[in-house]
C-alpha cells in the first residue's frame, strides 16, 4: 500500500473541484486526481446559475467570479449582414434582499475551473494531473484504489467525478439509462475574429423554422467568441480552422468575417442519461458521472456543483463521527433533483429543436433557486428542505453569517438564550447559534427589515452547511435532529 487518505476524488472538473474546496476548508484528508496530463482550455459550459453563485459565495470565490464574468449579452439575429431580430435570453433583474445573485453569469469553464483550483491552492491542495484510477475494490472498512496501474491507495470513501465517459460508474456496474443522439451533433470551438462587435451574441438562423445555423458568443474577459453550429449528416468533420470558417460562411452567408485563430475545437453529441444509483457502498457518483444533460438551459455543470456541495458536508460530518446513515441522504436528495433538472433541460432542448416561439427564453425554472429537499429525511418542519434565502441584518447579510463549513442555528426572538449557550458549548464551531431579534429587542443579530421573521415566523431554524433548512420548529425536537446530522 502506497498511502492512505480519507477521501479520493476522481476527476478535476467543476464538480470534483467544488468537492475538493469544500473538503479542504473542513480539514478532511483527501486527494483529487485527474487522468488528463494538463488542465482543459475550452469554454464548454459557460453559464453559472444564481444558485451556483451562492455556492461560490460560500466557498470564497464569488469575488473573482463576478469580477471576470458578465451577464449574457443581448442576442442579435441576422439574415446575412442585416439584423432581423434582437432579444435576450434572460430579463435583467436587480438583486434583492433574499436573492443577491439574480442573473445567470457567463463564465468560460476553463476560468471557473482555474478560479476553483486557485482557491484549492490557497487551502494547501492541488490537483494531481496525469493520474488515472485504473481499478478499485471496496470492503466494509474502505476502498483500495489502484492509480496508474501500480500505486495503491487506501481511502474511506471514493468519489467519481470523472464525467459521462468516466470509469468509476462502469466499474461499479451502475446503469446509465437514457439516450445518445448520434445524429444530433454540435461543432463547438473558441475562435478569434476582429470583424464582429462584442456587445452581442451573434446568431444566424433559418427564420422559417427558428432553428440555428451558426452562432458566435463573446466570452467575457477574452478576445474569443464561443462558436456553435449544428452538424448535419453522419460524417465527422475534420477539426481544423478551415472547417470552422467553412461552416460559418455557409451558415451565415457572409464572407466578411474571418477567423484569425481557433483555440479550442470539439464535436458535441446530445447525450441525455442518468445513473440508476448515485451511491454504492463507499463509492459515490457526482456530476456528469451521475447525469448528463443537453446543453439547453445550462444545467449540467451547475447540477454537478450542487451534487458536490450536498456531499461535501455529509462526508466531513460522518468522518467526524456523525451516523453513517447521513450518507444515504446524498442519493435520496440528489437523484430526484437530477431527474427533475434533466427533464427541464430535455424539454428546453426539444423546444429549440422544434423551433418553438420563445425557445431561447429562460426563467426561474433554470436558476436552481427553487430546488430543495422538502420530502427528504433531513427536512423537518414547515420550511424544512427549502433553500435558506439571504436577508438583511444589522451590519451585514444573513449569507455573511452562513458562510463557512458550519451549521447555523437561528433562534427567532430572545426567548432561547439558554439554548443558544448550550448549543455553542456542546457543538463548538460545528454549529454557530444566534439569537435573531427585531429592532428594539435584545439579541446578537438584528433582523433589519423583518425579512427573517416574515419568512420563518418564530421558533428555531437550523440551516445546513449547504444552505438548506434542516430543522424548523420548537426546541423539543432539535436535539434528536442534531444527533442525526452532526458529531457532538
Amino acid at each position: 500500500m502506497n498511502g492512505t487518505t480519507q477521501v479520493l476524488i476522481i476527476g478535476a472538473g467543476p464538480t470534483g473541484l467544488t468537492l475538493a474546496v469544500d473538503l479542504a476548508r473542513r480539514g478532511v484528508s483527501f486527494r483529487i486526481v485527474e487522468r488528463s496530463p494538463e488542465h482543459p482550455a475550452g469554454s464548454r459550459g459557460k453559464g453559472l446559475q444564481p444558485r451556483t453563485q451562492e455556492v461560490f459565495d460560500d466557498l470564497g470565490v464569488i469575488g473573482e467570479i463576478l469580477a471576470t464574468g458578465r451577464v449574457y449579452p443581448p442576442i442579435r439575429a441576422y439574415a446575412g449582414d442585416r439584423v432581423v431580430w434582437e432579444g435576450r435570453m434572460h430579463e435583467p433583474t436587480e438583486p434583492t434582499a433574499d436573492v443577491p445573485y439574480p442573473m445567470v453569469l457567463m463564465q468560460p469553464q476553463w476560468r471557473t475551473e482555474r478560479i476553483l483550483r486557485d482557491r484549492l491552492a490557497e487551502l494547501g491542495h492541488r490537483v494531481e494531473l496525469g493520474t488515472e484510477a485504473t481499478a478499485f475494490e471496496q470492503d466494509a472498512d474502505g476502498v483500495t484504489v489502484t492509480l496508474n496501474g501500480s500505486e495503491r491507495v487506501r481511502c474511506a470513501y471514493l468519489v467519481g467525478a470523472d464525467g459521462g465517459r468516466g470509469s468509476v460508474r462502469g466499474q461499479l456496474g451502475v446503469t446509465f439509462e437514457g439516450e445518445t443522439f448520434e445524429t444530433e451533433r454540435m461543432l463547438l470551438g473558441d475562435v478569434r475574429t476582429a470583424d464582429l462587435g462584442r456587445e452581442y451574441w451573434h446568431t444566424w438562423a433559418d427564420m422559417d423554422t427558428q432553428t440555428m445555423r451558426v452562432a458566435l458568443c463573446p466570452l467575457p474577459g477574452t478576445d474569443v467568441f464561443q462558436f456553435t453550429a449544428p452538424l448535419t449528416g453522419d460524417e465527422a468533420p475534420e477539426l481544423s480552422p478551415a472547417t470552422f470558417q467553412k461552416i460559418f460562411d455557409e451558415g451565415s452567408g457572409r464572407t466578411d468575417v474571418r477567423f484569425t485563430d481557433v483555440t479550442w475545437m470539439s464535436v458535441y453529441r446530445v447525450n441525455i442519461r442518468m445513473a440508476g444509483r448515485f451511491r454504492v457502498g463507499r463509492v459515490f457518483l457526482t456530476g456528469d458521472a451521475a447525469h448528463v444533460h443537453s446543453p439547453a438551459g445550462g444545467q449540467g455543470l451547475n447540477t454537478g456543483v450542487q451534487d458536490a456541495y450536498n456531499l461535501g458536508w455529509k462526508l466531513a460530518a460522518v468522518l467526524g463521527g456523525a451516523p453513517e446513515r447521513l450518507l444515504d441522504t446524498y442519493e435520496e436528495e440528489r437523484l430526484p433533483v437530477a431527474a427533475d433538472v434533466l427533464g427541464i433541460s430535455t424539454a428546453l432542448y426539444g423546444r429549440a429543436k422544434r423551433g418553438e416561439q420563445g425557445a431561447h427564453e429562460r426563467g426561474e425554472e433554470t436558476q436552481q433557486l427553487l430546488l430543495g429537499y422538502r420530502d427528504g429525511a433531513l427536512a423537518v418542519g414547515e420550511r424544512g428542505g427549502e433553500r435558506a434565502p439571504d436577508a438583511r441584518l444589522g451590519g451585514g447579510r444573513l449569507f455573511d453569517v452562513l458562510r463557512g463549513p458550519h451549521f447555523t442555528l437561528l433562534a427567532l426572538g430572545p426567548a432561547h438564550a439558554g439554548l443558544i449557550e448550550e448549543i455553542n458549548a456542546v457543538y463548538g464551531p460545528a454549529i454557530r447559534a444566534h439569537t435573531v431579534v427585531r429592532q428594539g429587542e435584545t439579541g446578537d443579530l438584528t433582523d433589519t427589515d423583518g425579512g427573517i421573521h416574515g419568512h420563518y415566523g418564530r421558533g428555531l431554524v437550523l440551516i445546513r452547511p449547504d444552505g438548506y433548512v434542516g430543522y424548523h420548529g420548537d426546541a423539543g425536537g432539535l436535539e434528536d435532529y442534531l444527533v442525526t446530522v452532526a458529531a457532538g
